[in-house]
Parts: structure tokens; sequence; C-alpha cells
């Protein structure tokens, strides 16, 4: 048979175990994995030959009960059911009550006398049958393949001692014999190891069921299982990410006592506590003092800046009833609006200290300089001449400067000492 050469040889090792020393070597020099990994290739092989032969019977015998294959979707009962039902044509006289649940064998059979297939002509239900045959042998390869499974599992701390400590041994040789040892392992991108052992009825077509899409041997260890449904797909992807780094310090064989899995493991935990905590409970703050006095606007002081001056106010404003005054230049005229009613002054007064112009340190400097510059010269108005009209000589070119000098010195030389007397009315006294 296919698995009588791997088992005599797991019996051999079960009776003689490895020495410490050839489980210290690489992967590659030990002949124990070598064995290990051959057998978990031989049970990954079985499983897809079965799933063939399912595909090839079920293509097959849906000409004679395409209802079958939605009542009974597991390849080993469906195969069973049709070796039952064979090629009869009254399915109602078999005796599926070994074969199938109770609430099954209710269902094929009601469905079975108002199907609309035909029956099978000797050569299809000789290929039918034969095909039964060979998946019936498949099946006691596959019970034997388990005897090599328990094997592996129970020296995956041995062999895989990191990787077993994050996922366990019975997950740990899963995905050993579906990726083909610890080096394939090592090397696999680490968004594919969750999806290794999940159902190929997406990819493939096969009536295979599946409870999960996207889910395979990693979302069986304990570890998923513990953890919320609702953050089992998300740490999944955690756990296959970690478990490719145990698989490389596995092949590496360091770190031989398992404790860089267990680390891995403790970060999981904690990963998985942290999504699940609950959300910090919301605190009741206080309300601010209340504040009386002046707000602020929006704008600040940009907005105090470019605001509307008071001769622009002025202008905008207009008097009931009256024309406003117009200034035209070029062929356009502007409306002087209230500028200069009233006080007949055209320039507006002091707006607010805030909204003007800033200067700055230089130019306020300089505008002093010439403040004082203008105030410390001669304080001779600007408009001042020196002509003077007379109603004898005209036009007279005279010193205004010189000639008010000489009236403040005659004032001073006559009335500088003099005393004045008040002249009351009638019946009052005068004083000097």
């Amino acid at each position: 048979m296919l698995f009588d050469e791997p088992i005599h040889e797991i019996e051999k090792y079960q009776a003689n175990p490895s020495t410490p020393e050839a489980m210290s070597l690489p992967a590659h020099l030990n002949p124990e994995y070598t064995l290990i990994v051959q057998a978990n290739n031989l049970s990954v092989d079985v499983d897809n030959e079965i799933l063939v032969v399912h595909k090839f019977i079920r293509d097959h015998y849906a000409a004679k009960f395409p209802e079958l294959e939605q009542l009974v979707p597991e390849p080993s009962q469906y195969v069973r059911a049709v070796r039952v039902l064979a090629n009869t044509e009254d399915p109602t006289k078999a005796d599926l009550a070994g074969v199938l649940p109770p609430a099954v064998v209710m269902s094929v059979l009601i469905t079975a006398t108002t199907t609309s297939g035909q029956t099978l002509t000797d050569a299809q239900w000789a290929a039918v049958e034969k095909a039964c045959d060979l998946a019936d042998k498949l099946e006691e390869a596959r019970k034997k393949a388990k005897q090599i499974f328990m094997y592996v599992s129970s020296r995956m701390n041995v062999l895989a001692p990191n990787l077993s400590a994050i996922v366990g041994t019975t997950t740990a040789a899963k995905l050993l014999g579906v990726a083909g040892g610890l080096g394939p392992l090592a090397k696999m991108p680490s968004c594919n190891v969750h999806l290794l052992g999940a159902q190929k009825k997406i990819a493939l077509g096969f009536s295979a069921y599946t409870q999960r899409r996207h889910t395979g041997f990693v979302f069986q260890s304990d570890l998923i299982q513990q953890t919320p449904a609702e953050y089992q797909l998300k740490v999944q992807r955690t756990v296959g990410a970690k478990s490719v780094l145990a698989a490389r310090m596995d092949l590496e064989r360091t770190r031989r006592d398992g404790s860089y899995g267990e680390e891995l493991r403790e970060k999981i935990e904690k990963h998985i506590d942290r999504l699940a905590a609950p959300p910090p409970a919301k605190t009741t703050k206080a309300l601010p003092i209340p504040n009386d006095g002046p707000k602020k606007r929006r704008g600040g002081k940009r907005q105090e800046a470019y605001a509307q001056t008071e001769l622009r106010k002025l202008q905008n404003r207009m008097a009931f009833g009256e024309a406003e005054d117009e200034v035209g230049a070029f062929d356009q005229t502007k409306g002087l609006g209230m500028i200069g009613v009233g006080t007949g002054k055209v320039r507006a007064g002091m707006g607010e200290a805030k909204s003007r112009a800033k200067l700055s340190k230089a130019n306020k400097l300089r505008t002093a300089t010439l403040t004082r510059a203008a105030q410390g010269g001669s304080s001779t108005s600007g408009t001042a001449t020196s002509l003077t009209v007379t109603p004898v000589q005209g036009f007279e070119l005279t010193n205004r400067a010189a000639a008010a000098q000489r009236v403040k010195e005659a004032n001073e030389r006559w009335f500088a000492s003099g005393n004045f007397s008040f002249v009351g009315q009638k019946g009052t006294s005068s004083r000097v």
C-alpha cells in the first residue's frame, strides 16, 4: 500500500527515538525530519485525490440524481450514498439508515421521487462504480495517514518547538504537511500562511463544505478560537505572520527551548487584549468660568486694519431730500455723500487708533526726527507774505516781522509800568 513503508519507518523511530544530537542537526540532514515531511506530503496527496475522485463521481452521477450534490455535500458520505442508491429505477427502496443522518435520509428519499434524472447506461454506471471503489481505498489510506499525523504531532515539540508554542502541535503538524516542511513554510509570504488548509470549494468548484471563507489550519488553533468572533479574522493574519518567524527560527535550530515562540505568543495575546479592551470612559468636564468681558471678534487685527474708514462711511451716507456734491475727473464722477456737510471740511476726523496703519520702529524714529526738525525751525506760516496794500502807494513791500517787533517794543516801553483805574457805575465805590 501507499503508506506501508512510511509507517514501517515511523514504527522504527518510535521504538528507537533519535538522539538529541541528531535532532539538533539542520533539517535537511535529519533523517527523521525527512521521513515526517515525506509522510505529510503523502497525506496531502491522498486528500487531493479524494477530492478529484469525488468530483468525477459527482459529475457522472448528476445525470441520475442531480439534487444529491446539494443534499449531501460531504465527499465521503456522498460516495457511500451513491453506492447504496446505485442505478435502480426506484431509489426509495434503498436503505440509507446507516449511511446518512435521519434528517438527510428523509430529504434524499423525498427528492428522489421527483428528480428529473435518467437511468445511467451500463458503461456509465461501471465508471461510477469503479470510482467509488477507488474512493474507498483512498479512505482507508487516509485512516493510516491519521496514524502518521498522530506521530508527527507528538514530535512537533522537538522538530518545531517555537512554531508549536504559538499554534499548538496539532496545527503545526498540519501546516508542515501542507507547506511541505519547515523550509517551504519559512520561505512562504506571511500573508498566505493563514490560508493553508482552506477549503477548495471557491477556487476549484469542488463540493466541499466550509463555514468561513479564507480560513485554514491557523483558524483552528486554540489561540484563534479563544479570540472574540469579531476579531478572529484579523488575529489570524497576525498569527500567520508570527508563525513564519517561528518557522525560520526552528529551521536554523536556534532557541530550541521554544522561548522565542512563547515571546511571540505573549505579543499576540497582548494584541488581542488591546482589540477586545473597552473604549475609555468619557469624563465629565466642568463648565468653564463665565467671562463677562468683551469677546474677541473673528478676524482679529487684520479685520481692524482693513476695516471701513470714517471717510468712506461719510461718503456712503446721504442726506434725505438733498443733492449730494460730486467731484469728477477724466469723464468720471464720484458722489461725496455726507463729506463736508455742516462743517465744510473735506478731510475726515481722526479714526480709531487700532485701525490705523502700523509703522515699523525705523519709520517711527524717522517721523519723530522730521517732526522735531520742523518744530525747531521758523514758525512763520507758509502762507505769510511781505506785500501790503496801502491807500496811498498801493502795493508796498514791508517786513511784517520787523514791524511787529517794533510794536512790541513800543508797548513794553510805554505801557509796561502803567496802572489802570476802574470807574464804577453810580452807587458803587471805585478803587485804584
